[in-house]
């Protein structure tokens, strides 16, 4: 215990730790703050901290590290450490979000359609990625990330995938890359759905389903279900939480896929499961915040929406620690064809949405 104490000391009690706590804090609340606005409202909070994470990288190297090479080494370890413990905790506090009973009941219809959309597009934009040539790693966070809910489940699956100390580095690049693409579909087809849904014939219902079943982050879906009145929203909250709930079991199949297919991390004879405990933590939660709300109603709630505050603002701290360690060159390099698939995955996924729509509501 002393020595683990010792161990983590070193790294959490530094200038440097402190320096990018404060950074990072204050970019997520100043995402917080900016979702509220149009137009920001379809980046989201998560999103707008990583690009102020992405932009002040510049000021740091420049105004603070300068060729200090322990001053550079203590802001990527610190940025690291924030990116990767705190994102674990924010998903696990993030699962008060799902109200199970609500899930159960009048979303029931949309969970093993939820299923079938997540499994579909997971396959798929692996496959499509990996056609044109995208590497193993970023093609499974990018079909994570096109397939569930954006940035959270690209963090989550990269959380639940242990690569070689030599490819820590390239699988933070890859994180980066794929929340990117992720952020830029969900934007692009949020606005297509705001713009051409109503042209459709759809109803308000099954436009919210298509909204749900189709947009990539959260935001993005309560963008467009806003648009829809009352009873869109609902819908695609509900299939957007249903969607959401799939990323439990994605998380550890896609765990154990990856460590029996593609791991590079060397084994003693006895392969250890990179097994991601923390999405128990998120199941946990839910059932928790659903308990608090039938036991204590509007008391229940309100714990159960500040421990989700309390989640995006760890989860905005996570995303601009990820931002603040970029790499530029490899993004503009290496994320050209995952972009691609993406894209062809996300059009394919909104006809998929838009039958099912037709068929079930």
């Amino acid at each position: 215990m002393k020595e683990f104490c010792k161990k983590w000391g070193k790294r959490i009690a530094t200038p440097q730790m402190a320096v990018i706590a404060v950074i990072t804090l204050i970019a997520s609340f100043i995402g917080a703050w900016l979702k509220q606005y149009p137009g920001f409202s379809l980046l989201g909070a998560l999103i707008i901290a990583l690009l102020i994470g992405m932009i002040v990288q510049f000021p740091i190297r420049a105004w603070y590290v300068r060729n200090n090479e322990i001053r550079a080494a203590g802001v990527k370890d610190a940025a690291g450490l924030i990116a990767n413990k705190l994102l674990r905790l924010g998903i696990i506090l993030l699962g008060f979000k799902l109200n199970l009973d609500v899930l159960f009941t009048t979303g029931i219809k949309c969970l093993p359609l939820a299923a079938v959309i997540v499994a579909v597009t997971v396959v798929m934009t692996y496959t499509i990625a990996r056609w044109l040539g995208v590497d193993p790693l970023l093609a499974i966070l990018v079909a994570g990330g096109t397939g569930i809910c954006g940035a959270a489940a690209v963090m989550a699956i990269s959380g639940s995938i242990k690569v070689s100390k030599h490819k820590a580095e390239e699988k933070s690049n890859d994180e980066v890359i794929a929340v990117a693409i992720v952020a830029i579909m969900g934007v692009i087809f949020a606005l297509i759905e705001l713009v051409f849904g109503p042209m459709t014939g759809l109803s308000k219902e099954q436009l919210g389903i298509v909204a749900g079943g189709s947009l990539h982050e959260i935001a993005h879906a309560v963008a467009v279900g806003a648009a829809l009145g009352a009873e869109g929203e609902t819908m695609a909250m509900i299939m957007k939480l249903s969607r959401v709930l799939m990323l439990v079991v994605a998380a550890i199949l896609i765990a154990i896929w990856w460590d029996k297919t593609k791991s590079d991390v060397k084994s003693d004879g006895k392969r250890k499961i990179a097994f991601p405990w923390f999405m128990l933590g998120f199941i946990a939660a839910s059932v928790l915040g659903t308990l608090f709300i039938s036991w204590w109603g509007q008391g229940g709630q309100q714990f159960s929406n500040v421990c989700v505050d309390i989640a995006y603002i760890l989860l905005g701290m996570a995303m601009a620690a990820l931002g603040i360690n970029v790499n530029f060159t490899v993004l503009a390099k290496r994320g050209g064809k995952a972009l691609l698939a993406s894209a062809i995955a996300s059009v394919i996924l909104l006809g998929l949405c838009v039958l099912i729509a037709m068929l079930f509501f």
